[in-house]
């Protein structure tokens, strides 16, 4: 096994930290305004010199830090890639006849789109080849691709700038030829109707970016023409339009942190007349799926962990007449669920992990001896979701199965003979034994007496004595659980001798709605204080070196990464913050930046003193002081529309400004990618080889 330790290279000096220049800037509140010296670092045109200036010597400057500590970006970026299977591809799932899948070819950074009819052998049909369209981009991305009933046109939606503002195109699969339509900054949601003449999208507001506008397309008509169906007035929800499973309906559905509402109609092609299933409410949320002459709702109705009910369509939004189906329970959380032709399975969460429940539709509503099972797992951490399951009609359910050394799995159940058939684990080539690694999956003592859950994997062969590097990584918001999964290029951590961790902090669901909401609004500090604990735990219990830890977190877990580097910088010798959500309350006062009105229940409304107040308590940007602060690498994309480059540009410059140390300070802005990094299959391995990198050589200093 490589050690991570090697001998303090000897490296060229490193070019002065770039310092953005402080200039008057005042940010308005109804609390009193702050001071703002680097405010300047907006530009919602992404064209201002000065600003282009101050980004690209950063860049520059990273790229001299890497080449000084030997490129070894490089050589990772091979090393991750050569596990990868270059031909590859989805395994094929049936819908009206057809056989669809994508595919991977040699050398290739995006997908073919296919189908056969009939049967597997039936001849290769290309719907889409990415490849072509991305050619002109530096960025290119598919949000979604939508196949008319009748199978002869296809609806896909495509990102050539990388802020998630689709254009929605359409195809003629019999013809080959894509239409002169284009509908620009569309959401990705697509739902054809029954006619497979017309389609329902969903237009953004220019400025917030908000998917306010449901709208109708029929095909062979101007876009001009499109008829509004439903207008979204209240702009703290998310607006989704999806078709039933059943096809028998066409769902739009709302929903903000804590309510939602849904409305149906029939698909069939004619006049639209949506029915509302029960107005959004506070602190109600719900989803719905049709079976038979019911919905099958999904509802936090008197069951905080949510419960199943069966709801008759004619009378759906009278609550007297929902029956349960899967009855609430204190102890597990129910995260989705798939109706099938017999059954509905079930993904709920219980001890912290991922599991699937196959629950009998035949039996009356309210049967307390339901026929029920689990799927078997058969290992201590894991993670089961459902798949691509579009028929109805079936009682064969698709799953998807990982855990820490296992890579993704694929498998068929029979949910009546229960025979379980794997159609496809992801490949890893390089001679990856996944008995060399082993798993844990333990709980930390926070500082209230809250255990805190971990996923550990490392390498058999990695000494458990207090000499091993650590990169712990965190989440902790929205209710998004980290589940404990395979990473293919993580194994260039472990084989370096690295225990991998995750912390399942506060902020997240993994241990139901009640561990979600210990981390929201007025309790977000125990998010930060889980993720130092944890890190304490594990150096003490000797799974890590104390000068050896790092910590690596993304957009909301940027947010974490900046808070735990003010709070408790001793404890990490690095730290990689990727897109990180960091200029809190500012982001939090400007209604005109995307998403923020849908954010004020997950950080609070800071027009509101309270929460104004906690909020700038923790903010890493207003928190950022003249201490020491670990090595830190920062990535952004300058067209991010989620976290804006500018958030994580400002924390930077007021890092470099006011930091007592000399560690590196890196900033590496991504000039044509947005918030997923960038597009392709290749591609954002380069990123995460330069993450690796950092640490790498931060670890060998």
């Amino acid at each position: 096994m490589p050690s991570a330790k090697k001998p303090r290279a000897q490296v060229a000096p490193l070019p002065p930290l770039p310092l953005a220049e402080e200039r008057e800037h005042w940010v308005q509140s109804p609390h009193g305004n702050r001071a703002d010296p680097y405010y300047w670092l907006r530009d919602d045109s992404r064209k201002n010199p000065q600003v282009l200036k101050f980004l690209r010597a950063h860049n520059r400057r990273a790229a001299q830090w890497f080449k000084a500590h030997g490129n070894r970006e490089r050589g990772l970026y091979r090393e991750i890639i050569a596990r990868l299977q270059q031909e590859d591809s989805t395994v094929p799932y049936l819908k009206n006849g057809y056989w669809y899948y994508a595919r991977y070819q040699s050398g290739k950074e995006h997908p073919l789109y296919a189908r056969r009819a009939g049967s597997l052998q039936g001849t290769e049909q290309v719907m889409l080849d990415v490849n072509e369209l991305a050619a002109p981009h530096d960025y290119y991305d598919i949000g979604s691709i939508e196949v008319s009933p009748d199978g002869r046109f296809m609806a896909y939606c495509e990102d050539s700038v990388g802020r998630r503002e689709y254009s929605l195109r359409l195809k003629n699969l019999d013809s080959g030829e894509t239409l002169a339509t284009q509908i620009p900054n569309v959401e990705s949601d697509l739902a054809w109707l029954n006619d497979s003449s017309s389609i329902l999208y969903i237009a953004k507001d220019p400025k917030t970016l908000l998917g306010l506008y449901v709208k109708r397309h029929r095909l062979g008509t101007s876009v001009s023409e499109d008829e509004l169906v439903f207008e979204q007035t209240n702009p703290s929800f998310y607006t989704t339009v999806v078709k039933s499973k059943s096809d028998r309906y066409v769902f739009i559905g709302m929903q903000s942190t804590v309510s939602s509402e849904w409305r149906y109609a029939e698909a069939g092609g004619g006049v639209l007349q949506f029915n509302t299933v029960l107005a959004h409410a506070r602190d109600h949320e719900y989803q719905i799926e049709h079976w038979g002459g019911e919905f099958i709702v999904r509802t936090n109705w008197d069951a905080p962990n949510f419960r199943l009910m069966r709801a008759p369509v004619q009378a759906a939004s009278d609550r007297a007449q929902w029956r349960d189906l899967q009855p609430h329970c204190p102890d597990v959380f129910i995260h989705d669920f798939e109706v099938m032709a017999n059954f509905v399975a079930v993904s709920e969460r219980s001890s912290g992990l991922r599991k699937i429940r196959i629950r009998a539709l035949s039996d009356p509503p309210g049967a307390a001896d339901a026929q029920e099972f689990f799927i078997d797992a058969g290992e201590a951490a894991y993670t089961m979701t459902l798949g691509a399951n579009p028929c109805i009609e079936s009682d064969v359910l698709r799953y998807g199965y990982t855990s820490p050394k296992t890579p993704q799995s694929v498998f068929d159940y029979d949910l009546g003979t229960h025979a379980r058939t794997l159609m496809k684990r992801e490949p890893v080539l390089g001679g990856f034994d996944p008995d060399r690694y082993a798993t844990q999956f333990i709980r930390a003592p926070g500082r209230d007496g809250a255990a805190i859950p971990v996923s550990l994997v490392y390498r058999k062969d990695t000494p458990l004595d207090g000499s091993a590097p650590l990169m712990q990584y965190g989440y902790g918001a929205y209710g998004h659980s980290l589940d404990p999964g395979f990473s293919s290029s993580r194994l260039s951590l472990l084989d370096r001798g690295f225990v991998f961790a995750l912390a399942h902090v506060r902020g997240g669901q993994e241990l139901g709605r009640a561990w979600y909401d210990a981390g929201r609004l007025l309790h977000k500090e125990n998010s930060f204080h889980d993720f130092i604990d944890v890190t304490r735990h594990l150096v003490e219990r000797r799974y890590a070196a104390k000068d050896r830890v790092f910590a690596m977190g993304g957009s909301a877990g940027g947010l974490l990464m900046g808070a735990v580097a003010n709070l408790a910088p001793q404890e990490y010798c690095g730290i990689v913050a990727q897109v990180p959500f960091v200029d809190v309350v500012t982001t939090m006062l400007d209604e005109t930046l995307p998403l923020t009105t849908n954010e004020y229940d997950e950080w609070g409304d800071p027009r509101q003193k309270i929460y104004y107040d906690h909020m700038l308590s923790y903010s890493p940007y207003d928190n950022v002081r003249a201490q020491h602060y670990p090595a830190m690498y920062v990535s952004t994309g300058l067209w991010d529309s989620q976290v804006q480059y500018f958030e994580p540009a400002k924390w930077v410059a007021k890092l470099a400004r006011l930091k007592l140390d000399s560690h590196p300070l890196l900033l590496h802005v991504d000039m044509s990618a947005g918030h997923g990094g960038k597009s392709g299959r290749f591609a954002r391995y380069r990123e995460i080889a330069r993450e690796y990198a950092f640490v790498l050589s931060v670890v060998a200093a």
